[in-house]
């Protein structure tokens, strides 16, 4: 039996609700469950508190066999290639005995590129504040000229609470990265603590896109990005926004950026990104959240980060990795040697984290145990190669062709 932290995190949600302090489609857009199913778990938890969240081990009663979903890949290519999905539900069902729900038939034909889902229709609508801090927070990042003397453009990426408009952090960084976001993410967590949501639009290190496109509406049967990862681990649920429209609060905070913190920095001279970024976060942002945040009489949802948790290594690449059997690990085209330590004399077999951080220095790790570090060279072409595409499918204009 255990629980997670996203357990926590729904139960605190819930707790709310139970006493009213937030209504049931607030907790219900917040943990990005129905109406029907957070009336669900307010019933248990009402009933077992902080127990209905318990959790068992088990392995799904219904796991598919590989055999069996051969066998309908292969029907569905051969025979019903042009059958909807409930039509070739009915035919494995009548001439094959193969009885599956419409879901997982759908899920199964997704995965494999045999069916491609269908784009939902856009409805932008207001949509009010939250009601107490740290249950939505909002980031993005907007590309500018923020200094009028160098020309290229930088991106300024900032986090913004939804209830108080306050900006716990924000940084100017020469690229839109995975490392830059996590960054923000990471120093906005050390500020204030665990939030409960966070909302960004649908870039490629927020929410992976296939099939079709690089920006596209997808469902959610996709790899989760390393973003979407390291917010899991801290129980923090990831809000993809539909439209700019959706995301106006953070939009709104850029165009005053844009205004005020230019002009700021003119007054002062400032004309290199080191000195901006230190006048941004030790004067700048108290000036802005002083002046346009509402945090009095507003109740706060921030958890504390338990001591347990190295928010270096859950703001890292984060990847699954099997030892070989001479007790090495590849990774990047390096070959990293893992020495006996007290956990196991041999790790041969075993699946290993390999945690790679900005600056190159890798970590291994066995069960969340650190067992190893190793150093990237400077010269490694395949972590090069990374960087150029995500440099790539970072470029805003390719998000513009599908809105």
């Amino acid at each position: 039996m255990y629980l997670k932290m996203q357990d926590i995190n729904k139960y605190e949600v819930l707790s709310l609700v139970l006493h009213k302090k937030i209504r049931g489609y607030e907790a219900a857009q917040m943990l990005g469950y129905t109406q029907v199913h957070i009336s669900r778990l307010k019933k248990k938890v009402k009933k077992l508190g902080l127990a209905a969240f318990i959790r068992h081990k088990r392995k799904p009663h219904n796991l598919m066999p590989a055999k069996t979903r051969d066998k309908i890949l292969s029907l569905r290519k051969e025979l019903y290639w042009d059958f909807n999905i409930m039509h070739f539900k009915d035919k494995l069902n009548e001439e094959h005995d193969i009885k599956y729900s419409y879901e997982t038939l759908r899920k199964i034909l997704i995965k494999d590129n045999h069916y491609k889902p269908k784009k939902r229709k856009k409805v932008h609508r207001r949509r009010r504040r939250m009601p107490c801090a740290g249950m939505l927070v909002q980031m993005d990042s907007s590309q500018h000229n923020w200094i009028a003397d160098i020309p290229e453009k930088w991106w300024l990426t900032a986090c913004i609470d939804d209830a108080t408009n306050e900006v716990p952090f924000a940084m100017l960084y020469p690229s839109d990265g995975v490392f830059n976001n996590m960054d923000v993410l990471k120093k906005t967590v050390e500020k204030k603590g665990i939030f409960a949501a966070l909302y960004v639009d649908k870039a490629s290190q927020f929410k992976t896109v296939r099939y079709g496109g690089l920006h596209v509406n997808v469902s959610g049967e996709q790899d989760d990005t390393q973003i979407e990862r390291a917010l899991g681990e801290l129980g923090i649920n990831l809000i993809p926004a539909n439209s700019c429209q959706a995301k106006g609060r953070i939009e709104r905070l850029f165009r005053i950026f844009q205004d005020r913190f230019i002009r700021e920095l003119r007054l002062r001279e400032i004309k290199d990104y080191a000195l901006a970024n230190k006048f941004l976060t030790e004067e700048f942002l108290p000036y802005y959240n002083s002046k346009f945040s509402h945090t009095q009489g507003i109740e706060s949802l921030y958890r504390e980060l338990p001591k347990s948790i190295n928010l270096d290594l859950v703001f890292c690449k984060k990847y699954h990795s099997v030892v070989n059997g001479d007790n090495t690990v590849k990774f990047a085209k390096e070959i990293i040697q893992i020495p006996p330590s007290k956990y196991r004399i041999s790790f041969a077999k075993c699946i290993v984290d390999t945690c790679l951080l900005e600056n190159g220095k890798v970590y291994i790790l066995y069960e969340n145990q650190l067992i190893n570090t190793f150093q990237l060279p400077k010269s490694n072409k395949h972590v090069k190669i990374e960087d150029k595409i995500e440099k790539f499918l970072n470029k805003r204009e390719y998000a513009n062709l599908t809105s």
